[in-house]
């Protein structure tokens, strides 16, 4: 990997984006924060990040909001979407990816999981004893 992982957080909780800002840059992660689907877009505007990591419920505007508007404006590859959060229904993930998420964690997730998605995605090593 020759040019840095860059990730934009997106969570409403200021805690959960720095946990997960904490776990991906143990990956040498170059990581910005956003509180919600708005400044999510903004700040992609102003540079696209490879992944964002992004919360399904948030004020302002939400993660399937953020998703289809990115879509609409970037594209369907760029930037990668991980959703991440506690909506389980079977429907919703459906939906999330039917609108172009790449992939879609549950709340709480730690290191491994983050982990072992990011190495699905393509963007860190898979890790060892996988």
């Amino acid at each position: 990997m020759d040019e840095a992982l860059t990730v934009l957080v997106v969570d409403d909780s200021r805690v959960v984006r720095k946990l997960a800002r904490r776990m991906l840059e143990k990956h040498g992660a170059v990581v910005t924060e956003a509180a919600d689907g708005q400044e999510a877009l903004d700040a992609c505007r102003l540079g696209l990040p490879k992944l964002v990591l992004l919360d399904w419920n948030m004020p302002v505007m939400d993660g399937l909001e953020f998703l289809k508007a990115a879509r609409a404006e970037f594209g369907p590859d760029e930037p990668l979407v991980m959703l991440c959060t506690t909506e389980n229904d079977f429907e919703r993930i459906l939906m999330a990816l039917g609108a172009g998420a790449q992939e879609y964690i549950m709340k709480p997730f730690d290191d491994e999981i983050l982990t072992g998605k990011l190495a699905q995605l393509g963007l860190v090593p898979e890790p060892a004893g996988s």
